[in-house]
């Protein structure tokens, strides 16, 4: 682990420098231990790192990063807790952009569809929009770039892909994934990272 200061109040704690779900599970083991810290008023979990903002009337840049190093050191040794399991409905039928995926990646819209199901996805990161969590890993085959005019309003519910990642719209917005399905799913806020995600194709 490395920490570097980033402001007068804040540090980024940095667990590696490709995301993998092995930096991913030291991300999310930290961040799940730091919350027991004292006068910490916010921490934001990323791919590979922690931005972590604390109180400047406890602690102050020449203290914070023993403080930190001492305390994860309590939790080394407690295996991390797994993250939930989140199913999620999608109608990929509703997929507006699943011809321009499929071909790109020299594929029927059925496999697209099939290969987007049967991954299993972890949130690396929940940001952009309150609820937007970012998930990965987009398998190789299905990878597709951004469009290249962005879509001035996405509506919510929207399954969408874009490169190594996939997400879903909390909330109508401009936006330039590729659509690939819809979901009634609204339970945004119960996403954390760390969590497993798999989408269940229910098209007609």
């Amino acid at each position: 682990m490395r920490i570097e200061t980033v402001s007068f109040d804040s540090v980024m704690l940095y667990f590696g420098d490709e995301i993998s779900e092995e930096v991913l599970d030291h991300v999310q083991s930290a961040y799940t231990s730091l919350k027991s810290l004292a006068n910490i008023i916010d921490l934001t979990p990323s791919y590979t790192s922690i931005l972590l903002q604390y109180d400047i009337f406890y602690y102050d840049t020449s203290d914070i990063q023993k403080v930190i190093i001492t305390h994860l050191s309590k939790f080394k040794n407690i295996a991390l807790k797994k993250g939930k399991e989140i199913c999620i409905e999608v109608d990929y039928s509703q997929g507006l952009d699943l011809q321009r995926v499929a071909d790109f990646n020299q594929l029927s819209i059925e496999e697209v569809i099939q290969v987007h199901s049967a991954q299993r996805y972890r949130v690396y990161a929940v940001g952009f929009m309150v609820g937007f969590a970012y998930l990965a890993k987009v398998p190789s085959s299905i990878q597709t770039p951004r469009l290249e005019t962005p879509r001035a309003k996405v509506p919510k519910g929207a399954v969408a892909l874009a490169q190594t990642q996939t997400a879903i719209y909390p909330q109508a917005s401009s936006g330039g994934w590729n659509i690939l399905g819809h979901t009634d799913f609204n339970d945004f806020d119960s996403f954390e990272i760390g969590d497993s995600v798999r989408f269940i194709d229910v098209s007609l």
